[in-house]
């Protein structure tokens, strides 16, 4: 995209032309200003994303970590199958949990029905430290359908890709590999957290990858700080 040579996103929104019943002037004056911002956002989204996609090369992965399967034990590399990107998602539902963590859960739930979407262009693998048996059981329990689930007891994985914290409990963590001639390297990780964050908001990372903060950040009562999904209600 030439960002360059783009349509001033307030032209674009004096363009837009869409009217709801009974709008005021004061609501539709305020919701053209919102509409530029939402163009500068998706904007900034798309150089965010070029830019991404421009990092040099990543550190090279090589160690060839084992998991668990449900087709048995399986290795890093053979989590690529036929692609040459794996995206790797851990998953917090360790050995120090009796339940997952239901932000993990919510994130994961969402995901359940775009695998076979997301398998199209790149491998998913859903890690978490517990014994898979435990991990297919709550893949039962919650209805999940498509989620590639994998069990690193040994760690090893988790330890060297951020997703145990320091006193040893889970953290999640959303990492990229890519496969390129025979070598595969890390691509990209999120490493937004708590010494990121903006004062007064939750850790995230941004773009937020789950679609309910999404939703709820178009409505008056936002995402709510006090608020957190649950495994039942």
């Amino acid at each position: 995209m030439d960002h360059q040579h783009l349509v001033p996103a307030a032209v674009l929104a004096a363009k837009n032309g869409v009217r709801f019943p009974n709008e005021s002037e004061a609501y539709r004056s305020a919701r053209d200003a919102l509409l530029a911002e939402e163009i500068e956002l998706r904007r900034h989204i798309e150089r965010v994303a070029v830019q991404r996609r421009a990092l040099p090369p990543g550190g090279e992965v090589k160690k060839d970590y084992r998991f668990e399967g449900v087709d048995g034990p399986i290795s890093f590399s053979e989590l690529f199958a036929d692609k040459e990107t794996l995206v790797v998602y851990s998953y917090m539902f360790g050995p120090q949990r009796e339940r997952p963590c239901p932000m993990c859960t919510s994130l994961l739930s969402a995901w359940d029905g775009e695998v076979p979407d997301m398998q199209q262009r790149v491998a998913l693998a859903v890690v978490a430290r517990s014994p898979l048996e435990r991990l297919l059981a709550f893949k039962k329990e919650r209805g999940w359908h498509h989620l590639p689930l994998f069990s690193d007891t040994a760690d090893e994985y988790s330890s060297d890709y951020h997703a145990i914290g320091k006193d040893g409990s889970d953290d999640a963590a959303f990492n990229v590999f890519t496969r390129r001639e025979g070598t595969i390297r890390h691509f990209w990780g999120g490493e937004m957290g708590g010494v990121t964050a903006d004062p007064g908001e939750d850790p995230r990372g941004a773009p937020d990858l789950m679609p309910l903060w999404t939703v709820l950040d178009s409505t008056p009562e936002g995402r709510a700080p006090d608020w957190y999904p649950k495994l039942s209600y």
